[in-house]
């Protein structure tokens, strides 16, 4: 990936709830302009596996804290394909089965969770230089300085759509899973879901991923940094 990254900081913070397709454009952005990609919620989903696999309480906030602290995690920024390991295991697969995603919004709650990963992810942004960021803080947290703050949003029915298409389960159960932790995820004390004041706006329930990228793209171009 490295020869691909162009010169010229650009950083991109895209923030937004599951299901509005984030990951998806994220990745197709950072390789249309030559950017590394960080997908912030996979750090998160990495964690809760350690912190699972560990067998503390996930309502013990200093166990939880101290599995996080002393898990090797690791992460690629490569948008055609980026890998995540814990403890030097690869974790691709595991992190987006049911049990961590049922765990993770508890775990990414534990403020000293957070506070380890954002100073992670900030001194992965300061490195990189040009960059395309997503997760739930980004523009308001993470990196409120991005030359483009964008918060992706869609219908609870589109959401649901896909993401039970990707992971092949029924739509009902799927609304009910992202209604929960959009209410977790928003309602935390530390760092919650949230629109970033100058973030812009973009509803891509009747947008394809091309229209999204594209539209991402001409708004890099109004300020430069494309």
């Amino acid at each position: 990936m490295e020869e691909n990254v162009r010169a010229g900081r650009c950083v991109v913070a895209v923030d937004g709830p599951s299901g509005s397709g984030k990951s998806t454009v994220s990745r197709r952005l950072a390789a249309g302009i030559g950017a590394r990609y960080l997908d912030t919620g996979a750090m998160y989903r990495a964690i809760t596996w350690a912190v699972l696999r560990s067998g503390v309480d996930l309502t013990d906030a200093e166990a939880v804290a101290k599995v996080a602290g002393e898990v090797d995690l690791r992460i690629g920024t490569d948008p055609q394909g980026y890998g995540v390991t814990a403890d030097g295991v690869s974790v691709d697969k595991e992190i987006r089965g049911p049990e961590v995603t049922a765990s993770v919004s508890a775990v990414a709650a534990v403020p000293a969770v957070r506070a380890l990963l954002v100073a992670r992810q900030q001194e992965m942004i300061a490195n990189a230089g040009r960059i395309v960021i997503e997760g739930r803080d980004i523009g308001a947290v993470v990196a409120p300085d991005a030359d483009l703050k964008v918060y992706l949003t869609a219908s609870e029915e589109a959401r649901a759509a896909r993401r039970s298409a990707e992971d092949a389960t029924d739509a009902v159960a799927t609304a009910a899973d992202l209604a929960r932790r959009d209410r977790l995820d928003s309602t935390r004390k530390t760092s919650p879901l949230q629109q970033a004041p100058d973030a812009v706006v973009l509803d891509t329930t009747a947008l394809g991923i091309d229209e999204v990228v594209q539209r991402l793209r001409d708004l890099l171009s109004e300020r430069g940094v494309a």
